[in-house]
């Protein structure tokens, strides 16, 4: 109906531009005024940009210019209110479509935040192709997140109802990572009470944050002060790693790590096969991948396999292990 208005006004600029061009052409008399001249006149009274005139008007002829002025300036302020309009509709009829879709998902996560750690995990999950919608109230990240083809929600997280519109009765997994702890705090009480079988992560600044946000239903709360603290330090202590990761259980008396290490500057192991290189033996740690020559992964590699310095070898133990490993090289 909207686009109907449109054209009507559309049509109205057109009918205006004949009828405006055969007054002029008419009261300024054949002899003077070309066809070409009627247009030109009506279309700089319609623009109003301040040319002189074509040719000396009568007072007919400043009267029609008047007349002409009043329509086309009216009609010009009708089009952009309807396009205005017209715009606006789009937009809500776009979030519509947009919420519709989200309320058929199923098995999705639901990222509460798109700050610094909610893009990146947005972006990770996008590249794998893993379903999620964003709950962001911020204008300006929104038009963001709607350039990059995100499905999200301009709405306000620690709002139950706006939980429910992001579908979290059949969402496989929540992420909490908003601006304070206080709304972390209450967005994860109020999403286990939704879901009670999702699994919640949960953002903190402060170390006694993570315990209540533990006791308010979420599964995992990460720090990313004290995350970032250990990764730096690992790295300081021991540059030599490629990569680091730590699967530590604050229940349970384990300490697994998994190190990533360069075997060019480990020349011992050159040309030794897996099941000779004794780092069970002597570091009780297990290979359990390798990057070879040509960038390709193999995961829990053959024994057989013969070790060279343009490998990376992947190696699992406690860290106490590792550590004597790397302080051995």
């Amino acid at each position: 109906m909207l686009k109907n208005k449109i054209l009507y006004i559309v049509a109205f600029f057109f009918i205006l531009l004949a009828v405006g061009s055969s007054g002029f052409y008419i009261i300024g008399g054949t002899e003077k005024w070309s066809v070409v001249d009627s247009i030109y006149m009506t279309v700089i009274t319609l623009s109003t940009v301040g040319f002189g005139e074509v040719h000396e008007l009568t007072e007919t002829g400043k009267i029609w210019a008047i007349v002409v002025i009043m329509f086309g300036v009216t009609g010009f302020a009708i089009l952009i209110s309807q396009l205005g309009s017209y715009l606006i509709e789009f937009k809500q009829y776009r979030n519509q479509k947009m919420e519709n879709k989200i309320k058929k998902m199923k098995d999705h996560y639901i990222i509460c935040g798109y700050g610094r750690m909610g893009a990146v995990i947005a972006k990770e999950l996008s590249e794998k192709n893993i379903p999620f919608v964003i709950i962001e109230i911020n204008e300006e990240k929104t038009n963001l997140m709607d350039d990059l083809g995100y499905k999200f929600i301009k709405q306000d997280a620690t709002l139950d109802e706006t939980l429910i519109n992001a579908n979290i009765e059949h969402a496989k997994g929540i992420v909490v990572t908003l601006s304070t702890d206080q709304e972390n705090l209450f967005v994860t009480m109020s999403a286990r009470n939704l879901n009670q079988t999702a699994y919640v992560l949960g953002r903190c600044a402060k170390q006694d944050t993570g315990k209540k946000l533990k006791r308010a239903g979420a599964n995992k709360v990460v720090n990313p002060y004290i995350t970032g603290g250990h990764k730096m330090a690992e790295l300081l202590l021991a540059p030599y790693l490629e990569d680091t990761v730590s699967l530590a259980s604050p229940n349970h008396n384990l300490d697994i790590v998994i190190d990533e290490f360069k075997l060019k500057d480990i020349d011992r192991y050159d040309g030794i096969m897996i099941k000779d290189s004794k780092f069970r033996e002597d570091y009780n740690l297990v290979i359990v991948g390798l990057i070879d020559e040509n960038e390709k992964s193999i995961l829990n590699p053959d024994p057989h396999t013969i070790l060279n310095i343009q490998h990376t070898i992947i190696l699992l133990g406690s860290k106490e292990n590792i550590d004597k490993f790397s302080e051995t090289i």
